[in-house]
């Protein structure tokens, strides 16, 4: 069973940047949809950015324009490249698939992105 690695969250200033990683254990390629969730305290876990198999992607209208997804041609590591960050984009930040893996059941230990104004 795949299992995913968050990086490269941080503590950063309103208007900068941050590149998040997500090294899967094995090739997640034959995965149809990927995303990167966030989770703030008191709200459901969302998703802020998917990339299909094909490589289409898809935003959340609160990301769009500043947040790109992508990932590397081996399709082992997945990236969320993050710009003009906002103190609403401050959570907890995962990778999984869409819908997520084993039932929502599997969720891997997150990325803390925190955006001080």
């Amino acid at each position: 069973q795949v299992r995913l690695v968050e990086s490269g969250g941080g503590l950063v200033q309103v208007g900068g940047s941050l590149r998040l990683s997500c090294a899967a254990s094995t090739s997640i390629g034959h995965i149809k949809v990927m995303g990167w969730y966030r989770q703030t305290p008191g709200k459901q876990r969302e998703l802020v950015a998917s990339m299909t198999s094909d490589g289409s992607t898809n935003y959340a209208d609160s990301v769009k324009g500043r947040f790109t997804i992508s990932r590397d041609n081996a399709k082992i590591t997945m990236y969320l490249q993050m710009s003009s960050l906002k103190p609403e984009d401050t959570g907890v930040y995962y990778c999984n698939s869409d819908p997520p893996l084993d039932f929502g059941r599997y969720w891997g230990q997150g990325t803390q992105v925190t955006v001080s104004s």
